[in-house]
C-alpha cells in the first residue's frame, strides 16, 4: 500500500524532511515504524523513544497498534501541550 507520511517538530528535524510517500506492507503503525527504523540511522533516531511520540491516521489520533488498512496518511509528532 502507498502511505503519505508527515513528520512534525523534532521528528521532522531528525528525519530531515517534512513528508514522504512510502510503499509498505505494514499491517499496523508499529510494523511501519519497524520498517522505517530499518531503513537508515536517522529513522532509528527519530523513532527511538515511542513514549515521546504520538501518531494520527488520516488526521485522527491513534495508537501504535492501530491497523493501517484503508489509511492514506500517517502523521508523527511529539505530544501537544496547551495553554
Amino acid at each position: 500500500m502507498t502511505l503519505n507520511l508527515l513528520y512534525f517538530a523534532w521528528v521532522r528535524e531528525r528525519i530531515g524532511e517534512p513528508r514522504e510517500t512510502v510503499e509498505t506492507s505494514a499491517e499496523t503503525v508499529m510494523d511501519l515504524v519497524a520498517e522505517l527504523k530499518a531503513r537508515e540511522p536517522r529513522y532509528e533516531l527519530a523513532f527511538s523513544d515511542l513514549a515521546s511520540l504520538r501518531v494520527a491516521l488520516d488526521q485522527e489520533l491513534a495508537e501504535f497498534d492501530a491497523p493501517l488498512a484503508g489509511v492514506r496518511e500517517v502523521a508523527f509528532f511529539p505530544p501537544m501541550t496547551g495553554g
